[in-house]
């Protein structure tokens, strides 16, 4: 059973709720079942003699057990509470990967940025939707499809380039981990804004956008 211990601390960051015996299954299907985003099963962590390591076999793997276990990942996706049922119970120890660019596109920040960007917003009165906090520190904004072809051209608006930046944007073809899914012994991806009944209606590139490029220019 999976168990995320820990909520994120940060500068007027949103403290995330201790999800303690909430299997991968259970918080799979409520994904399907409560914000209708699309899963599929990823690679899970295997500990051997002590060593955390990826179901891959990599013992070099970047993301260990929160990647794509099959290259079809794309089309095993899946928006039916019933088939992610029915996958996390022959995979119980899989991660959960949602795939962007269909109910969501994501935008990626370093870590310290996206605090910044959400303290900025607070002040402005935006409401962002939910995002993520990865153990490999960095911040993802979910915002409604499309994103990955505005924002070049918001960055560039806001008087900055995709260049100097590091920010990226993950839509058609890509995925990102969902919580409570564990990189490897670097912990679990975590809720910095939770998904709730506020934040259903996800945002456009546009609101937050401004805010990201000028947290990441602050961050460099």
């Amino acid at each position: 059973m999976f168990i995320v211990e820990e909520t994120i601390a940060g500068a007027d960051a949103v403290q995330i709720p201790k999800q303690r015996g909430e299997s991968l299954l259970d918080t799979a299907v409520r994904y399907v079942e409560e914000r209708h985003w699309e899963v599929f099963p990823g690679t899970r962590v295997e500990v051997v003699d002590g060593v955390h390591g990826c179901s891959c076999g990599d013992a070099a793997c970047a993301a260990p057990g929160a990647h794509p276990e099959r290259r079809d990942w794309a089309g095993r996706a899946t928006g039916s509470a019933t088939v992610a049922r029915r996958m996390w119970q022959a995979q119980p120890a899989a991660s959960i990967l949602l795939p962007t660019g269909r109910t969501f596109d994501a935008v990626s920040v370093p870590e310290t940025a996206g605090f910044l960007a959400l303290a900025r917003m607070e002040r402005m009165g935006l409401t962002p939707g939910p995002v993520t906090v990865t153990p490999d520190r960095r911040t993802e904004f979910f915002v409604l499809p499309g994103a990955a072809v505005k924002v070049p051209d918001l960055v560039r608006r806001a008087g900055w380039s995709m260049a100097s930046l590091d920010l990226t944007v993950l839509g058609e073809g890509a995925y990102v981990a969902a919580p409570p899914t564990r990189f490897g012994c670097r912990g679990a991806v975590q809720w910095a804004c939770r998904p709730t009944a506020a934040n259903r209606w996800l945002p456009d590139a546009e609101e937050l956008v401004p805010s990201l490029a000028y947290a990441c220019g602050r961050d460099r």
